[in-house]
Order: C-alpha cells, then structure tokens, then sequence
C-alpha cells in the first residue's frame, strides 16, 4: 500500500451548505465517496439532521484532478468536508458547521433557485468571517439551457453585496457527477489558513462518542473518542489535556461544571493515525476517558487545550453585536428589529450553542446572563439567532468585550 505522510499535504476544513434538497449530501458523496447521512432517523426523513463529515484526498492524475481511491497521482490536497442540514429549524447544528470551516461550497438548485435557508446559511457564513465560498449550481440536468442561464443571474443577483460577490458560480448535476472536475479545480485554489505551530492549542469538539460495542472485551475498549478541528497550535500522542465547561452535575439544585483532565492516547485524520496533528482538516482525539462521559454527543460544544491553558469558564458575557438589516420570513422579507432588555437569544460561540437573556444594554453593547457557561475565546465571532413563530432565526452576529 502506497505510504503518505499526510501531515505534508495542504489541508482545508469545506462547509457544504444551502437549502434544504439541493443535493447537498449528494453532492458530498460524489466529491468524497461517501454518504455522510449515517443517523437512522436521518435516512428514515431524507434530511441532515447533525453534521456529516466525509474526508477526501484530491489528486492529480494525466492532468486532471480526482479521488480515486485507486490513483497513484500526485497529491493535492486533502480535505474534510462537513455537511451541514439545510433545515431551518436546525439553525443551532448549521451554525456549529459553520464555526469549523475554513471555506464554504453553498450548493443552489437550478430548478427552484434562491431559498430562505440559501439566505440563512449566507447569513451564517457571514455571521461566521467565512469568505472563502464556492457556488455549486445543481441539478442542471432538470432545466434547459435558458432557465440554466436565467438561474445563473439570479444567483449573481442575490450575491451582490455579500461576502459571496465575487464567488465562483459552477454549473453541476451531482446526481450524474457532471463537472465536479471544475469544482476539485476550486478547491486547490482557495488559501489554506496560516497557524502558528507555538500558539497554544485550541481544539472545538464537534462530536464526541464511545466507539465500544456491547460485549467488548475490557483489554480491547477504547477511550472516549473527541471528533472536531484544532484551530490553532498543535497536539501530539503523550499530552495531558483538559476539556472546559468539562461535565455538569446538581449541587443544592444548581447546576455545576466540572474540568476534565485526560491523556491522548492515538489521534485520526481520516484513515490516517498521526503523532501530532496541526490545524486543518477533521481530527478525531482518543483518550484516556471513560467511554461513558463522551457517548452520545454529551461533550459536544466544549473546547480542548493542553492543561492549564485555557480560561476559566462564564455565565456572563458582554457582546458587541451587528444585526442584519432584513430577512426572509415565509415569503416576506421583513426589517430585524433591535434587541431588547430581557430578551432571550439563542447564541453560538465556539462549537457550543447556549441561549442568553440580556441584563443591559448599551448602544451596540450588550451584557447577557447564559443558561449553559461558555469558554471565552477572543476573536471568535458569536452568531446570534432569535426566536420567530417559533424557530432560532439568525439575526446578526457579535464579539466578545
């Protein structure tokens, strides 16, 4: 088997976004080889409902660019892809995709054109400093070349003004694989994100699990599992970590966060096991941790570092806040009210999602009392979504004071 040192390859952390049936997963199928929709009543619905993620290695080959498994061409780039569900009632999971990407494909259906959740997850890439975006203009083979082209200037329209107007629009039909060699061509283009291998790490869990099934022998379990990216620094087999707001427990009917510290046992990236990893691409963590803290998604939204490097946890935050200035509600577009004293909003900071009820406010400033503590992080933007008939609708966006 051919040997590649994959911590050598460009890496890059892809977004695949847009309306719910625009062939997102589809699409995600052709670029990796793989169907991303693994929960059962994910394919029970025929809709995302947590994030998918899909490793890729892009090579190329008698001049052209492909993942086949079976390539001996030269590597390109290697790259996670994250399925994010289109929904909008799954704003809070979409916004989460959107906190570890480093670029976007936001995929439109040729036959039913601009959406709201094409608007909202815009709005979210936006929300997120996401600029690298791709357009994958689907389902091309369902329209004739008139409407094709008709399509093409609406999605130009729409992107007029937005972090997203100068955005490649690429003709595609998923569904047949036609033109994808055009969308692995933008791919190798876009710019990996710069790091410092000294900064101290920081690493979102997006997911975290106990891989163990029922009736394993004890010498053969393994540790708690940790999915997600590493943002910055890096981490290496041997370290001692710590996890923050780490597990909750009730002491006298309230509620109480408890640090983790573990070692890490092995570290993933795909297929591949690495010493130490750097940023870039999905990276699965395990440790030394009772399988049972990590099942099921229970330490999802919190942040890794090496021990004693990140801050202490808080249920207070002050906010600098941007709120856009429309949005699309059913089919009216409709003015963002400003917020208001004793709202509640509902708040992605890092990987974790927390809802917040403001005590003051201050021109653009705002101070908020959280149900579930964050880890505060400077520089890493807050995407503020607000409760409308019912939904979290993404209204704007926010820094940490």
């Amino acid at each position: 088997m051919e040997q590649i040192d994959i911590s050598k390859i460009k890496t890059i952390n892809i977004g695949i976004v847009g309306h719910i049936d625009h062939g997102k997963t589809t699409l995600l199928q052709q670029l990796s080889g793989k169907w991303a929709d693994t929960h059962s009543e994910e394919l029970k619905r025929g809709i995302t409902i947590k994030l998918g993620y899909a490793d890729a290695l892009i090579r190329e080959e008698n001049n052209k660019l492909t993942i086949d498994k079976n390539s001996q061409g030269k590597p390109k780039r290697y790259i996670t892809f994250i399925d994010a569900p289109g929904h909008e009632m799954l704003m809070a999971t979409m916004l989460l995709g959107a906190s570890i990407i480093d670029a976007a494909i936001l995929v439109v259906a040729a036959n039913e054109g601009i959406k709201p959740q094409t608007q909202e997850h815009l709005t979210a890439l936006e929300a997120k400093n996401i600029k690298n975006i791709i357009i994958a203009q689907n389902k091309i083979d369902l329209v004739t070349k008139e409407q094709a082209q008709e399509n093409y200037k609406k999605i130009k329209e729409f992107l007029k003004g937005t972090i997203a107007e100068n955005a490649p629009i690429i003709p595609i039909c998923a569904q047949q694989g036609i033109n994808l060699e055009a969308i692995f061509e933008e791919l190798c283009k876009l710019e990996i994100p710069k790091f410092n291998k000294e900064d101290k790490p920081i690493f979102y869990i997006a997911r975290s699990f106990d891989v163990n099934k029922p009736g394993t022998p004890v010498e053969q379990l393994h540790g708690g599992i940790f999915g997600g990216v590493l943002k910055q620094g890096s981490l290496k087999v041997g370290d001692t970590i710590e996890i923050k707001p780490g597990y909750s427990y009730k002491k006298h009917n309230e509620l109480k966060y408890k640090t983790i510290y573990s070692k890490i046992i092995s570290l993933h990236k795909g297929n591949y096991n690495l010493n130490q990893v750097f940023p870039g691409g999905s990276i699965a963590i395990e440790t030394e941790l009772d399988p049972t803290l990590t099942k099921a998604d229970s330490l999802s939204g919190a942040v890794i570092s090496t021990k004693n490097n990140l801050p202490e946890i808080i249920d207070k935050i002050k906010i600098d806040y941007k709120l856009f200035k429309k949005m699309q509600q059913d089919s009216k577009i409709e003015e963002i009210q400003d917020l208001k004293i004793s709202e509640m909003l509902m708040l992605s900071a890092n990987t974790s999602i927390t809802v917040g009820k403001i005590i003051k406010k201050n021109n653009n400033e705002i101070e908020l009392e959280l149900k579930i503590p964050i880890v505060p992080l400077k520089n890493e933007p807050i995407g503020i979504a607000r409760n409308i008939n019912g939904h979290w609708r993404l209204i704007g966006y926010g820094n940490l004071r």
